[in-house]
């Protein structure tokens, strides 16, 4: 269940070497946990829509929409059916804004329910929160599940939707338990289905140190992104050893999403990967 060569080329995708993805965090929507009726679709999509500008403006190659938790963070069975399908148009309708390509956040137990989303709104690929977490830690039905997902993309058209996967250095609750060392976490990923390789840190929003990040990329030909913990001071020391990196922590304001975003650290950060491109 090897992904497919090329398809996880992230210059093919983001058209330069370095690629910078910010996070669209979006308010929640129908059926999830936290909607408010009253202020409907529309306040979310003018949220989605007024950070993406933010983000490309000041130089971003992509972008990644998450529906504020609510999809990513829980099982499945506990949205309704009309999230998903809120959270395809709200994709679509950041699409129309801006001519960026976009990804869909889940968790790796929602990875199925995503894919459809991406097809549906136009998103390229998805990012699989604890990929490696679910299916070889905790779960430990690795081929049965993530076997199963692959299939399912093939069956709705889906094999242009990349899956990028998480390579955990979680802590806390999000340790991963098994006896499993970053390399071997890096081969599991690829071999079951992944396109491309996230070397994340904790949720508190540290980083992989360029060990970690090194071992990842070593271990594996796919492309390989750092997932957390981005800032300008760092940003040479991940680039070192990936293709990429997507942007969170760095940009919440006072540790929660929906602050407004800080254009000028976000031009900072795009300033410095020009800088870094510029040096190769």
């Amino acid at each position: 269940m090897v992904g497919l060569a090329g398809r996880g080329d992230l210059k093919m995708l983001f058209g330069r070497r370095f690629a910078l993805m910010g996070m669209i965090h979006l308010l929640p929507l129908p059926g999830a946990p936290g909607y408010r009726a009253e202020a409907g679709m529309e306040a979310a999509i003018r949220q989605a829509i007024r950070e993406a500008r933010i983000l490309v403006d000041a130089g971003f190659d992509g972008l990644i929409v998450e529906n504020g938790g609510d999809i990513p963070f829980l099982k499945p069975e506990e949205i309704g059916p009309e999230t998903p399908a809120a959270m395809a148009v709200a994709v679509a309708e950041v699409g129309r804004a801006v001519s960026v390509p976009l990804g869909v956040n889940c968790l790796a137990n929602a990875v199925d329910r995503s894919l459809a989303v991406a097809v549906a709104g136009g998103g390229r690929f998805v990012r699989a929160n604890q990929w490696v977490n679910a299916y070889v830690a905790n779960e430990g039905f690795v081929e049965g599940r993530a076997g199963a997902v692959m299939r399912y993309r093939r069956a709705i058209g889906a094999e242009h939707v990349t899956v990028w996967a998480d390579v955990q250095v979680k802590l806390g609750a999000h340790a991963i338990t098994a006896d499993r060392s970053l390399a071997e976490q890096a081969r599991d990923a690829a071999w079951f289905g992944a396109d491309v390789l996230i070397g994340t840190g904790s949720r508190l929003g540290d980083v992989p140190d360029a060990e970690h990040l090194r071992v990842i990329r070593e271990a594996t030909e796919l492309p390989v992104v750092a997932g957390s913990g981005v800032r300008t001071e760092n940003l040479a020391g991940i680039f070192a050893h990936t293709d990429g990196a997507i942007v969170g922590s760095s940009i919440k304001t006072g540790g929660v999403w929906h602050g407004a975003l800080d254009g000028a650290e976000c031009e900072r950060l795009c300033a410095e990967r020009d800088a870094l491109e510029s040096r190769l």
